[in-house]
């Protein structure tokens, strides 16, 4: 990469508000724009390169299919490392090289996730001495300033990242232990895999064996692209539903 290329301030602190927003918007029900390939299509509208902030996206949007923070647990965070892999992809005219730096900035950030959350626990703290004193304005704004610690963990690294410029990037990068990144590398490659997996112990695949199959077949022998395979499996999802209800109805 060239590490002379950066971004002024202006980008720094809009990627930053977009960081911080997006995972604030998390807690918001029906507004959750936190979704990796969400993320890399805005950065990507920011920093001018659409197409790349889609391949980021998308590719971490594989790599996050059925993971979700059950009970708490801390996930990568797909969506800071979109914001950064599209920025920086886009400065370097590369996906490829936006990739490599989404992927560890997306398992990196699962440490400041742990802080985020840990510090969040002060303000509800104070809510609950608010709720035993009978002030419910108090109450509500414990709440309100409990997200402080989700945004500012996501808004001050990537205002960083992206206002330092690559070269610290790649400082950090190149300091790191071989044995972490390639740690890192087969971590992402997993990913894809281990998160289809995971949706679908949550799907009756048993009972919608064949269409699995028949997925599969298109893809796997006749290189049948995803959006083809998507297309036929609207179209048979139609045809089963109106078996079935004819079904039902005769």
């Amino acid at each position: 990469m060239n590490d002379a290329a950066t971004y002024g301030l202006g980008i720094a602190f809009i990627l930053a508000l977009w960081g911080y927003l997006g995972i604030v918007l998390q807690l918001s029900p029906g507004l959750n724009t936190a979704g990796p390939i969400v993320a890399g299509t805005i950065t990507g509208l920011i920093v001018g390169d659409v197409q790349i902030g889609l391949y980021i996206g998308g590719s971490l949007m594989l790599m996050s299919l059925g993971m979700f923070t059950y009970g708490g647990a801390t996930i990568p965070d797909f969506q800071t490392g979109a914001i950064l892999g599209t920025a920086f992809g886009a400065l370097e005219g590369s996906p490829e090289a936006g990739l490599a730096i989404a992927i560890p900035a997306a398992m990196l950030m699962t440490q400041l996730d742990v802080l985020g959350r840990a510090t969040t626990t002060v303000f509800i703290h104070g809510a609950d001495k608010y709720i035993e004193d009978g002030n419910w304005k108090g109450m509500t704004l414990m709440h309100l300033l409990g997200q402080l610690p989700w945004g500012l963990t996501r808004a001050i690294p990537i205002f960083l990242a992206i206002w330092l410029g690559q070269g610290p990037v790649n400082a950090f990068m190149n300091w790191s232990p071989e044995w972490f990144m390639a740690g890192m590398r087969t971590v992402g490659s997993i990913l894809p895999a281990l998160g289809f997996a995971l949706l679908l112990s949550q799907l009756p695949v048993k009972k919608y064996l064949p269409f699995l199959l028949l997925g599969y077949v298109g893809f796997a022998y006749l290189n049948m692209p995803i959006i083809g395979i998507a297309i036929v499996a609207i179209a048979l999802s139609s045809i089963y539903m109106k078996v079935k209800a004819g079904e039902q109805n005769g």
